[in-house]
């Protein structure tokens, strides 16, 4: 903030200004207030430096805070006399509540303490490197005994942005700058930029050629000599630290420094490494190598772009510099690149390498060719202020089709409508110049001229979203829509997903959210067999790591992950459900999308067993309107145990299976416990599901109901009993349940008792009871003939 206040005055509050300027469509996600918690640290100047007596690796420093002399130990070894740094006092308070006090240090007085920058609230990774493990040397003389907060800038207020794809304007501090002048209407003080030249000029020393016009539409070279590599003064170190640049020297520095300030990346070379004193913008070869400033080699392709010289490459275009061409403290003269490259190639390079740098973020996203004059030179100006070199006279500017402002005709009337205000044109046109847009009125529209930084401006619709914002969204008084309403709604896929959610909370269950990147060998981890379809996967090209290399084939891994988890936290009890997608991929194309099928797992242990379950499974599809469904044992899927797992079955379609895990599963998750898991197929969930309830009227005929209990052997199956009773049923048979099972001493080993209550009606007329009997006994025959069930008085 203390940077943005150069260019515009804001006076008012920092939250204040954070709501106008998020009301206007800049939306602010953080502010952090620095240095308010640091007290009584002052500057202080070291005047002697002796070897603590009883310690060799601590010092004993003589400071002159200016109101006195104090002595401080210190385990630092950057130290010196004539040192200006920062001192906490006694008394002192630091960042994080550290407080300082006079103490005894092995036998002597140390009456406060020097600080690092980490110390003093600057994160170690923005500290240069020369004051990264020792003292915070300050750059030059500062008054002693003033406050350090004060001297360095370090109160400040950090204001974070969400800047949109299509604002990339908004990536500068002075892109911020025009969209606070259009918030609180006030005027915006740009750089005024001067230039101290010599004689000599720049087009005498380099050439520029650009061959590549696609990939570079304008270059722009400066040449500096002299070059007296630095550190930069204090008060753009904390700029660029607040910005979360590391400093590192004032080349450097300052071409990060006008990149943050206006947007435009630059790069600098040394001038003794460019061969023929020639730059040349072209294509890279194909396979051609390339180390870059991180000194990773590269391999480019014809689809890059460089900035080579006769001989070599020295950069890949809008995303790094080559380490061969680096400046060095050795550097006497460089060049300075100040230019414009494809937005396209630029994020196809960056992300062919696998290379995202500050340059490429913004090239990507759009930079105005028309500013890249402005930038070189503004470098230079600092360059020149800060001692760092000597500017040549002049600028090899290449700028083959050069863009120029567009203009656009508003209607007024239409936007007023649009928005459902009431502006005038002259009000209309006030608000857009706001916005450093310059408008012409006519009787029924306003010309707009567009400058080039604002890329996003191409149609009326857009200038209504411009005149809304700053207008102010807040004073548009809401009204009801007119006309023909369409009113819109969730597909009928995610209807019914949420009434399945809610199905499933209601029964206890929480829904659950996992990663679709997994590792190949969840698989294994499932005990799937090698021949298995579900180990045919999509892999990724570039996966962060071996761990999500591949798309999942089945949502049950990712559950048994949190079931394991859950049960190691000591979770009693768990139930959970997740709905989500699988990939399998296409056969016979690897460039092609996979398909997405929709999933359903379950899974619970503690209370309850597979019967619970499978009753919530039969409460789910009942409740979807598929109620032609059944459960048929599965004795060979290699995931569940043997004997307790079974296939949900609906119109001769397989929906999935519910079982008890396998103990081979349950001990390569380590659960140590009895766990029950189902997988549906939801697709076919979806296929089958019928929300709508058809109504049914009451039945005027009376029905019969007859109870009967058969003693069977322990073998058969409640579904064999009951694939009967619907088979002999015919057109009377109303419904059926099952409301007893019981094994014990009366009725023998091996055998159990089964009873059911069966319900006849005919909605025709009224049944008679033979026709009921006939229908009944010829149950119960079926079930004496083919399980030897015996009726049980």
């Amino acid at each position: 903030m203390n940077w943005l206040r150069d260019y515009i005055d804001i006076d008012i509050d920092i939250n204040e200004f954070a709501e106008k300027i998020t009301m206007s469509g800049t939306l602010v996600e953080n502010i952090d207030i620095l240095g308010e918690d640091i007290k009584n640290v002052v500057v202080g100047k070291i005047e002697t430096v002796v070897q603590h007596p009883n310690a060799d690796k601590l010092l004993i420093c003589q400071v002159n805070t200016g109101r006195e002399k104090i002595q401080v130990i210190t385990g630092a070894d950057n130290v010196a006399e004539g040192d200006y740094v920062p001192v906490a006092v006694h008394g002192a308070v630091l960042p994080g509540g550290m407080n300082v006090e006079k103490g005894e240090l092995r036998g002597e007085i140390s009456e406060g303490m020097l600080c690092s920058a980490d110390e003093l609230g600057i994160p170690k990774a923005m500290v240069p490197e020369k004051i990264k493990d020792g003292i915070w040397i300050l750059d030059k003389a500062y008054p002693l005994g003033e406050d350090v907060a004060n001297v360095l800038n370090l109160r400040d207020e950090i204001i974070e942005f969400e800047i949109t794809s299509n604002r990339p304007d908004c990536l500068s501090i002075i892109g911020i700058a025009r969209e606070a002048g259009a918030t609180l209407n006030k005027k915006i003080n740009y750089p005024e930029i001067e230039v101290k030249e010599t004689e000599e000029k720049a087009d005498d020393c380099i050439s520029v050629e650009i061959e590549d016009t696609e990939g570079c539409s304008r270059y722009v070279a400066r040449v500096i000599k002299n070059i007296k590599i630095a550190p930069s003064p204090q008060w753009m170190q904390q700029r660029l630290i607040g910005a979360g640049v590391r400093p590192i020297n004032n080349i450097v520095d300052i071409t990060n420094y006008v990149m943050l300030e206006y947007g435009q990346p630059l790069h600098a070379f040394d001038l003794s490494f460019i061969e023929g004193n020639k730059i040349i913008v072209r294509k890279a070869g194909n396979n051609e190598s390339f180390i870059t400033l991180d000194g990773a080699e590269r391999k480019l392709d014809t689809s890059m772009t460089v900035i080579a010289d006769t001989k070599k490459s020295l950069a890949i275009a809008g995303v790094m510099g080559g380490e061969q061409s680096e400046v060095t403290a050795n550097t006497d003269t460089i060049l300075l690149e100040s230019a414009n490259f494809n937005a396209r190639t630029t994020r196809l390079t960056s992300k062919k390498l696998s290379l995202r740098t500050e340059a490429s973020s913004r090239f990507e996203k759009g930079v105005d060719p028309n500013i890249a004059r402005l930038a070189a030179d503004r470098a230079c100006q600092l360059i020149v202020q800060l001692g760092a070199g000597e500017v040549l006279k002049g600028a090899v500017d290449v700028y083959p089709e050069k863009v120029k402002p567009h203009r656009v005709t508003i209607r007024p009337k239409k936007i007023n409508d649009f928005l459902g205000i009431s502006l005038s044109n002259e009000e209309m046109a006030d608000t857009l110049k706001r916005l450093e847009l310059e408008t012409k009125n006519s009787e029924n529209a306003i010309e707009v001229t567009v400058p080039t930084y604002r890329m996003d401006l191409l149609m009326e619709a857009d200038f209504a979203e411009e005149v809304a914002r700053i207008f102010g969204y807040d004073k548009i008084v809401p009204t009801m829509a007119k006309g023909n309403i369409v009113v819109g709604g969730k597909p009928d896929n995610e209807v019914i997903e949420d009434v399945a959610k809610n199905l499933l909370n209601g029964m206890g269950f929480n829904e659950i959210l996992t990663y679709s990147f997994v590792s190949p060998k969840t698989i294994d981890m499932i005990n799937l067999s090698e021949n298995s379809s579900k180990r045919n996967m999509v892999r990724l090209i570039n996966p962060l790591g071996d761990e999500t290399s591949v798309m999942r084939t089945s949502l049950l891994p990712n559950m048994l992950e949190v079931v394991a988890r859950n049960i190691n936290h000591r979770v009693e009890n768990f139930k959970a459900f997740e709905i989500g997608q699988i990939f399998i991929p296409k056969t016979g194309s690897e460039n092609e999308l996979p398909y997405e099928v929709p999933g359903l797992v379950m899974a619970m242990y503690g209370e309850g067993d597979f019967f619970t379950l499978k009753g919530v499974i039969e409460a789910l599809l009942s409740n979807l309107g598929i109620k032609e469904h059944e459960f048929i044992v599965e004795e060979n899927h290699p995931t569940y145990h043997p004997g307790r797992c079974a296939n949900i079955v609906a119109r001769d379609r397989v929906l999935g299976t519910v079982g008890e895990l396998h103990p081979i599963v349950i001990e390569n998750y380590d659960l140590g416990r009895r766990c029950y898991c189902a997988e549906l197929d939801f697709s076919i969930v979806l296929e089958f599901t019928q929300i709508e309830k058809s109504y049914e009227p009451l039945a005027k005929y009376p029905s019969i109901t007859r109870d009967f209990a058969v003693v069977v052997d322990k073998t058969v199956l409640a579904k064999q009993i009951e694939d009967i009773i619907k088979a002999e049923g015919g057109n009377i048979l109303e419904s059926f349940k099952l409301f007893d099972v019981y094994e014990g001493d009366q009725i023998g080993e091996g055998l159990k008792n089964i009873a059911y209550t069966v319900t006849y009606r005919d909605r025709k007329r009224t049944l008679t009871d033979e026709e009921v009997k006939t229908i009944h006994n010829s149950i119960l025959t079926e079930i004496n003939k083919k399980l030897g069930g015996k009726l049980r008085q």
